[in-house]
């Protein structure tokens, strides 16, 4: 992966979620109105248009909700990776998040498959949620 490699770019709207990850907290806006959470951020609840909202920490589980196997790398940083799993995690909590999963092998993944969150810091002022699989049992499980 020669190529530099495309980051986001944290915006005061942003930032806390950044400054969680940062601190190995996975959070996501919360409408103090409703309670629902909300997964990227906004200024607005969508469910029912509150501005006012917190931020709340998350269990960091979920689950395959859909993924695409990628043969081809969409950006050269991606080339040495393919085939590589880009996935939408649907976390406890209800809201989906988007997940690049290079470590999994593509053949082995399925709907379902439970994922748990995990964080690479990619500098001192930038640290991106990742996920891997999901190998302790949930609490209460055998």
């Amino acid at each position: 992966m020669s190529e530099e490699r495309l980051l986001p770019v944290p915006t005061q709207l942003s930032q806390p979620f950044w400054d969680a990850c940062r601190r190995r907290e996975l959070v996501a806006q919360r409408c103090a109105e409703c309670a629902r959470f909300r997964h990227y951020p906004t200024p607005r609840c969508p469910s029912c248009q509150s501005d006012r909202y917190d931020w709340a920490p998350l269990a960091g589980r979920g689950e395959v909700y859909s993924y695409t196997v990628c043969h081809q790398a969409f950006h050269p940083y991606f080339a040495d990776a393919v085939p590589y799993v880009l996935a939408t995690v649907e976390l406890e909590e209800g809201i989906r998040m988007l997940a690049f999963l290079p470590d999994l092998d593509p053949a082995a993944i399925r709907i379902g498959m439970p994922l748990e969150v995990c964080f690479e810091q990619v500098d001192e002022s930038l640290t991106l949620p990742c996920w891997q699989l999901c190998d302790e049992p949930e609490a209460g499980e055998g």
